[in-house]
């Protein structure tokens, strides 16, 4: 796939940058503010990890989905990023409210999403990118998107290694033929960590 191809593939779709929980792991720094408003590196919010890497990849049309403390992210995303009125582009925040479908607050990941399906879908496109709000990462998102298609995948799942003093803190998956994922655990005990270790292909791949 050419870069033109890639490019046009980020530029037709939409990202869901998802603003966390509580933060209780990052108090007391999130008494008061929802846990991607924290501060980084001075001027800088956990939140603008997500969305730069978003927007240098090429797209542009990003829902940030919140609800604890969301003032505080609410402040920063309307103060800090005004894209250009002529394109499709906006980085806008979708905060959890009562509605006839809910009357309560996300129950996770895939709930927050569902919630916010009537905004998605209105773009009609099949490509939806879906990150962290509060983790510090560099990815190409259209070097993903490309990978998702030259796999014919339904869901990708973008996840790097790490050991086993430290998978107790994840989701662990184990993958197969073609890098499709076998088995999945999330915060696996240390005696359920059997069978889930990277082959040695895939370490020097991955590693």
């Amino acid at each position: 796939m050419n870069s033109a191809s890639i490019s046009s593939l980020t530029r037709y779709a939409i990202a869901v940058v998802l603003g966390g929980g509580r933060g209780t792991r990052l108090w007391p720094l999130t008494k008061y503010r929802a846990k991607p408003a924290v501060p980084l590196a001075g001027k800088y919010r956990l939140i603008d990890i997500s969305i730069s890497n978003c927007l240098n990849s090429g797209l542009d049309r990003i829902y940030i989905l919140t609800q604890f403390n969301s003032s505080s992210l609410n402040r920063h995303i309307t103060g800090t990023y005004h894209l250009d009125p002529f394109s499709r582009g906006f980085v806008t925040l979708e905060v959890a409210n009562q509605s006839d479908e809910s009357m309560g607050w996300y129950q996770g990941t895939a709930d927050a999403v569902r919630r916010n399906i009537k905004s998605i879908i209105q773009w009609h496109t099949p490509y939806v990118v879906i990150l962290p709000g509060d983790t510090i990462f560099r990815m190409d998102l259209s070097q993903l998107m490309a990978f998702h298609l030259d796999r014919k995948a339904d869901v990708t799942i973008a996840l790097h290694p790490t050991g086993p003093e430290r998978a107790p803190l994840f989701g662990i998956i184990n993958l197969g033929k073609n890098d499709r994922i076998e088995r999945m655990s999330e915060k696996p005990a240390p005696d359920e960590l059997q069978g889930l270790e990277l082959s040695p292909a895939d370490m020097a791949r991955w590693g």
